[in-house]
This record gives structure tokens, C-alpha cells and sequence, in this order.
């Protein structure tokens, strides 16, 4: 498999625009799961979602596959749809 390092760069500047632009709404330390969700996060104006009250739509960049959980990850990749992953 080639593996496309302009791809996964891009992927990653992409995560750190959006983390900090959730920074500069919410100017606190985030934890990492917080970096990961507003990194995926497809769109989110002047306030961030509010934990147990707004519902979010992400753009996964990759998926990982394991015996049971395989199913819903191919699902929720296909609801986001994405041709292919971000990164390998």
C-alpha cells in the first residue's frame, strides 16, 4: 500500500485549525478527548456543543476495525460519507 504523506499532513493541519478555533471560543486547556472531538467536529460557528445537550456531526479521518465493533465503525464511516479515510 503507497502511502501518501501530503494526505495525512493535510490532515493533520486541518485538526490543529479547528482545535484552535475552538480555542479561541473557549480559551481553557482542553483534555485530549475535547481536542479530538472539535478536531472532527464538520462545523461549529461562535460556541462549541454543550455536553449532554447538543448533538454533533463528525468527519472521521480513520477507522479502526475489531471483531463486534467493526459493523457500527463501517456504519458511522459510510452515514459520514467519506469515499476513503483521511489517514491510513
Amino acid at each position: 500500500m503507497a502511502i501518501d504523506y501530503d494526505i495525512i499532513k493535510e490532515c493533520y493541519k486541518k485538526l490543529k485549525k479547528q482545535v484552535l478555533k475552538a480555542k479561541k471560543i473557549n480559551d481553557k486547556p482542553f483534555t485530549l478527548a475535547e481536542k479530538i472531538l472539535y478536531g472532527h467536529l464538520i462545523e461549529f460557528d461562535d460556541k462549541l456543543p454543550q455536553r449532554g445537550k447538543d448533538y454533533v456531526n463528525l468527519k472521521p479521518d480513520r477507522v479502526a476495525m475489531q471483531d463486534a465493533t467493526a459493523q457500527m465503525a463501517l456504519l458511522q464511516f459510510i452515514n459520514a460519507g467519506m469515499k476513503q479515510t483521511c489517514v491510513p
